[in-house]
């Protein structure tokens, strides 16, 4: 009898909540006629599955796209007053299902919030949280600047930067999220704060990784730096080469004297036999085949693509994989040569990846990418955040699994997740693993802010207090990377 009435209650909140959500949507098409797609809207279909896996779509109630922050104060003030589900999409590259999406809610789509505006006196653009970093870079190409953004220029601003956003200019300028000197953000009664060294300073560093914890952040102003013409691009490598390029690797992370101006990110193939891995080489200055990476130039390729380029050139080269449905989780440790070859060993031998190949269209991808002490260094320089790095050289690895049909979901998940376990395991064993999370390669139910250490949750919960008390982005935006309770 007792499950029968808690099922009940169950069934009967679902409703409440349904209905919450269709009468808001209701306010919203009669009030923001223009800026408001229903689903019986030509748009809808386009605008609910615009996430670039198909494992982040979703069936929004309505979507409403903000011109401004005017209207973003309207919107969050009225979805606050009526309790309504919702959730926030910059550009919507999180596979997390639900991570920018939502079922029976209101799914605000930050795309035309795209403002651009560079001011040359004080070195800094100001990015309206709807941009993805392609607008960006080629924006900022005429000026000859860039900035600390996204290594794939189809990523959002926004989610790319509350969740701290690593860079190839990282090992110079820390992450994307160092180099912020004002988030304009819309907190839950509708009130516009501006946060920044001077002003809301608890809430400046708490954005630094803080992801949608405390409100809709409408723009950021970030740090330019005068980066221009580049040398790199992509090199290709067989099978058989992985040991040899796993020992580069080792090698090129052992430099004491690590050149900033170097960054890569090896990415071997643990489903592809035919190509073993791709490594892209970025070098901050225009010269050719810099002797930091030497250990991989030594290392016999099947293609190379590197040359002189602009760095928005360099950038705009990468590409989207062509599978729809992807998962992603990360780890981090600290670098060796056995290390490389014992995850080597588990990617070769593991059952879960001769499993995941299986799946239609299954495939799983690694990325390895260096971190230096120095990027943690240029982060304290930049008054600090709240992702609790380890100062030490490092490596962030990312499982990339792929995969076609979404019956496969559930399965596939399980398999890199099984897989990250075994690495885990071995990175524990050797005394190298480090706790930290990388927010923007992570898997729905990695609990990434736990990872950014004790005093910086307990930080973050404060913040939390101040400002959003009643835990307005826990309870009514759900997706995403929650602080917990």
């Amino acid at each position: 009898m007792l499950f029968l009435r808690l099922l009940a209650t169950s069934v009967s909140l679902v409703a409440a909540a349904r209905q919450a959500s269709q009468n808001a949507c209701q306010y919203l098409d009669s009030t923001f006629a223009d800026i408001t797609v229903m689903p019986k809207d030509a748009a809808y279909s386009a605008l609910s599955t615009e996430n670039w896996s198909a494992t982040a779509w979703g069936k929004p109630t309505c979507v409403v796209q903000p011109r401004s922050t005017a209207d973003v104060q309207k919107i969050v003030s009225r979805l606050t007053q009526q309790r309504v589900r919702f959730a926030i999409r910059s550009g919507g590259h999180l596979p997390s299902p639900l991570g920018a999406n939502t079922n029976d809610g209101v799914l605000i789509d930050l795309s035309t919030l795209n403002t651009k505006v560079y001011d040359a006196k004080s070195s800094t653009v100001k990015i309206g949280s709807g941009q993805k970093w392609d607008g960006v870079y080629k924006y900022l190409d005429q000026y000859n600047v860039t900035v600390v953004g996204g290594r794939v220029v189809d990523v959002g601003v926004g989610g790319l930067i509350l969740g701290s956003g690593l860079s190839y200019l990282s090992d110079l300028h820390g992450m994307a999220c160092d180099n912020v000197v004002n988030f304009e953000i819309v907190i839950a009664d509708g009130s516009v704060v501006n946060a920044n060294a001077t002003s809301n300073q608890d809430l400046f560093k708490a954005l630094k990784g803080g992801a949608n914890n405390f409100g809709v952040v409408t723009s950021f102003t970030i740090r330019t730096y005068p980066i221009h013409d580049v040398w790199g691009g992509i090199r290709m490598y067989a099978h058989e080469q992985l040991p040899a390029l796993y020992r580069a690797l080792a090698t090129y992370q052992a430099n004491d004297r690590k050149d900033p101006y170097a960054n890569l990110m090896l990415q071997p193939f643990g489903t592809n036999q035919t190509l073993g891995a791709i490594l892209n080489m970025v070098y901050l200055k225009p010269d050719a085949s810099p002797a930091a990476f030497k250990p991989f130039l030594d290392v016999p390729s099947v293609a190379d693509f590197t040359k002189f380029q602009t760095l928005y050139e360099l950038l705009s080269a990468a590409s989207q994989p062509p599978l729809p449905r992807w998962d992603w989780h990360t780890t981090s440790f600290k670098p060796s040569r056995a290390i490389y070859e014992k995850i080597n060993s588990i990617i070769d031998t593991a059952p879960e990846v001769t499993k995941l190949s299986k799946l239609t269209g299954g495939t799983l991808v690694l990325g390895f990418q260096p971190i230096s002490a120095s990027l943690v260094q240029a982060g304290l320089d930049r008054g600090g955040n709240v992702l609790g790095h380890d100062k030490v050289d490092q490596t962030w690895l990312v499982l990339d699994g792929g995969w076609f049909n979404e019956k496969d979901d559930k399965k596939a998940h399980e398999l890199v997740a099984a897989i990250m376990e075994k690495i885990e395991k071995e990175t524990k064993k050797a005394n190298a693993y480090i706790r930290y999370q990388f927010m923007n390669d992570a898997s729905w139910d990695q609990p990434v802010i736990d990872h950014y250490g004790t005093n910086n949750v307990r930080f973050l919960r404060q913040v939390r207090r101040k400002y959003d008390p009643s835990m307005v982005f826990k309870k009514l935006v759900t997706g995403g990377f929650k602080l917990s309770d």
